[in-house]
Formats: C-alpha cells, structure tokens, sequence
C-alpha cells in the first residue's frame, strides 16, 4: 500500500489520521534546523573575523544566500523524481533528513573551509525531504477525504511553529554564544525529528513506503549511476574551489543560474502550451496561470530580503535594546511565523465568505494585490533607512510592521498561487506544471541575493532610494497583472467548468 491510508476514518490526530502526527512534528523539527541556520547565514559571513564570522562583502554573501535558497527549492524537483521513481518517500524523508542533519553538524564545526560542504548538504537533503513530506501529507486521504485541506492546514501550522522555534532558538544561541552552537542547535533540532519519525513511523500505515512507478531494473540502475556521477562531481567542484584550484565569483555565479533558471521556466512553459497539443481552453488556463508565475517570482524577489538586507537592517540600524535586554537580531524574523499562526483564520473565513457572496476576484487579480501589499513593506523600509541615514538607530516598530505587510501578502499569494496551479494547468501536465511553478520560487530567492548585494552598509545613504526601487518595481509588475488579471478571470472560470 503506498497511496492512501486503508482507514479512512482514522481519526486519532485532531480528527485525522495519526500519520498526519508524524509528519507534523517531522517537518516542525526540519523547519526548526532550515529557519534557525537560514537566518544566521548571511550575519555569519559578513561578521567580521573578530566576531567569529567570515568577513565576506554584502554583495557576495547575498549572492551565496541567494544560491543557497533557490537551489533548496530547485533540487525539489529531483528529490521527488527519486521519491517516486526509486525509493518512496517514506525513505527519502529519512535519508533526506540524516543528510540535513550532517549538513547542520558540519556548519556547527569552527573552521572556515567546511561551511561550504555544510551548505550543500543541507541543500540536498532538504531538496529529498521537503517535497516528499508534503506529498505524504495528501497520501494519507483517500481521494474522497474531505479532511484534506484542514490537514494541510494543520501542517502548515507545523511549519510556522517550527521556524518560530528555530529563529528564537538559533538568535538566541548566536548571540550569547556564538555562530557555530546556533548552527549545532540547528543540527539537534533535526536530529529529534529523525527520532521522532523513526519511532512513529508506523503511524503512516504504509503509504508511501514504496515508489509510486518503481523504474525497471536497467532503468533504477542507470539512475544510480546518473545520481552518483552528479554527486562524484558536485564533490569534486566543491574541492576544486575550495582548495583554490578552480575561481569562486558568487554573484557572477548567481546572475548565471538566475538566467539559466528563467530560461528554463519559459522553455518548459512554452514546450507544454505549443506541444502539448492542448485545446484552446487549456491555452486561455495556460496565459492566466503564466500571469501567476510572473507574480510568484517577483513576489519572492522582495519576500526573501528577510533573510539578507532586513536582517541586516535590524543588526546594523535597528534600536534593540528593551530595557536592558537586547533583542538577538534573529528573533525579527520570526514575526512572520507569528503573524501566519495569527492570520491563516481570519484570512480563510475571508475567501470564504468572499465565496459565499459570489465574489471571487481572479488568481491573478489575488497574487497581484499579494505582490503589491508585500512591496508596500519597502515603503515602510524607504522611511525606517531615512532614519538610519541620519545617523540615528529605528525603532523595532518598523521591522514589525514590514514583516506584517509581508505576511498578509504571503497570505494573499502563496496559497492562492498553490491553488491556481492545480486548477488551471492542463490536467494531464500538472505533476509538471508543479515542477515548472517551483521554479518561480528558485529564480526569485535568487534575484533576491543579487538584489541585496547592492546594499553597502558603509553607504547608509543610498539605502532608502534601494527600498524605495523594490517597491516601486514590485508596484508596477502588480499593476500590471491587476490589470491583466481583469481579463483573464473569464478564461479562468472557462478552464473550471471543463
């Protein structure tokens, strides 16, 4: 049995299958040790020798910080390839989260030539894991389980404790002692999942427990010879530049992939429009969910400073002290976990009952005003950096109040955006199409690490007129798919009644 649980009436989780317990407080725990280091990574490399840390420029850690995000997200896309072709995904989560876990021991060792290898591990275990936990969510129901959705729900609330966990946590341990425990809390925090889903993984019944189109026996052995060459000259590049034998230009790097990652979105995208034999119908769906895509990318271009120009805005200029106590840098960023675990309710009833009085504003129309409350956040930063500008130090409010405005538009879009795909892709091309959208989350973390390499923190001045052109992109690429948005909802409402 590896699709859908054989009780559909388990209901021993909060009304749902107690495989939906496992999985919870596994992705919790990995979300704990992906948050916790995410949001040290570029501090770590622009601190300072003296401070412990790497002393790298703005523009190239942001680079690294960018690779380092979108290649998480773009080696998804193998890692639910092996799941379903060669191991199931009850294996790639286990083997996923060991690699995540050494990834996160090798960061917490005190020596400069390591972090890189610490990276890479990480992306390649949360590239086995992240995909394969989430398809194994939908699993446990059977396709006429109307628990679903509030099981998604219920583990995204699990996403959302866990980052809240680790950026308090890891903050915490990086400032009161250092880069290297907040990165081996990380490496803990994954480790207890590891536990706890080994211990419970007889809840999941089976699902999952082998491939969904196991591949021949010729076809699962050229595959592992294709994985292991991958990884046999992953390792020796990562040797090569770390030793000093081959050039390591970060940002020139990241521009390339970023282009390399465009190209690919629009080949495959515009592969399946003229070749897919699709109808005329399927187009229409095809031109409106492109608009989405276009939001999606731009959207996580601004979302993804959080972990760059924010963090570093709120270390360098940011008035931390309450009292006598200072607030660990990293503990900013979990404003935004906050806000989802406090939002997500009022924001379902809202597009419920925004159903019920049959308004029902296209995908493009809701992913445009989720990408133009997001860029209204950079306003607020275009007055927070005048006050750094002067010399003087702003106000904790002001970090708070953009990552609020970031929430409500990650609310407005990323959901929405999910829904979209499923919806108006061609049927027959949507395991693809998936795929395709990841993508959009890879270009943009990546154009997020090139765009916060333009902030010098030696020139303050110049920080206000940089937000103020986020928001002013991000407003005018919204605008304009408002606006096309207004168009496409009658293809929209044509693909749903197919």
């Amino acid at each position: 049995m590896n699709s859908t649980t054989s009780n559909p009436l388990n209901t021993a989780f909060f009304g749902h299958p107690k495989g939906l317990q496992t999985l919870f407080f596994t992705e919790m725990w990995e979300r704990m040790s992906y948050y916790g280091m995410r949001v040290l990574l570029v501090l770590y490399m622009t601190a300072s020798m003296q401070e412990g840390g790497l002393e790298i420029t703005v523009a190239a850690a942001a680079a690294i910080y960018g690779l380092y995000t979108g290649s998480v997200y773009f080696m998804g896309l193998p890692g639910g390839w092996i799941a379903d072709r060669l191991i199931g995904g009850q294996k790639a989560i286990w083997y996923g989260g060991i690699t995540i876990m050494i990834g996160h021991i090798v960061l917490a060792i005190p020596a400069d030539n390591t972090f890189f290898i610490g990276l890479i591990l990480v992306v390649l275990g949360t590239g086995l894991l992240k995909p394969n936990i989430g398809a194994v969510v939908g699993q446990l129901y059977s396709i006429e389980d109307q628990r679903r959705d509030a099981g998604y729900a219920i583990y995204y609330m699990g996403i959302n404790l866990g980052s809240f966990i680790g950026y308090i946590v890891c903050g915490y341990l990086s400032t009161a002692y250092g880069w290297h425990w907040a990165f081996g809390a990380a490496a803990v925090g994954m480790a207890i999942g590891l536990i706890q889903y080994r211990k419970t993984i007889g809840n999941l019944e089976g699902v999952s427990a082998e491939p969904t189109a196991r591949l021949s026996s010729a076809g699962e052995r050229n595959s592992r010879l294709v994985i292991g060459a991958f990884l046999a000259v992953l390792a020796l590049v990562t040797w090569m530049m770390i030793s000093g034998r081959m050039a390591f230009n970060p940002v020139a790097i990241a521009e390339s992939v970023a282009v390399i990652f465009t190209l690919v979105f629009f080949l495959y995208f515009a592969s399946i429009f003229f070749l897919g034999k699709l109808n005329d119908t399927e187009k229409r769906g095809m031109i409106a969910l492109l608009l989405v895509c276009v939001a999606s990318a731009c959207f996580w271009s601004g979302f993804e400073q959080a972990g760059s120009t924010l963090n570093l805005f709120a270390q360098d200029h940011t008035d931390r002290m309450v009292g006598g106590f200072e607030i660990p840098t990293g503990w900013f960023g979990s404003a935004n976990a906050l806000f989802i675990v406090l939002l997500t309710p009022f924001f379902a009833a809202l597009w419920i009952n925004l159903g019920k009085r049959m308004v029902t504003p296209a995908y493009g129309i809701k992913c445009a005003v989720g990408l133009m409350i997001m860029a209204s956040g950079f306003i607020v930063m275009y007055y927070a950096a005048q006050i750094a500008a002067t010399g003087m130090k702003a106000a904790p409010f002001w970090l708070i109040m953009v990552y609020f405005l970031h929430t409500v538009g990650e609310l407005c879009l990323s959901p929405i955006a999910l829904s979209a795909v499923s919806k108006l892709s061609p049927q027959r091309f949507i395991g693809q199409m998936m795929g395709v959208f990841v993508l959009t989350y890879s270009i943009g973390n990546i154009i997020a690490g090139l765009l916060a390499g333009s902030f010098d923190p030696n020139n303050v001045s110049e920080m206000p007129s940089l937000y103020m052109q986020i928001a002013t992109f991000s407003i005018g690429i919204g605008a304009v798919i408002l606006l096309l948005g207004m168009f496409t909802k009658k293809w929209e409402k044509e693909v749903e009644g197919v």
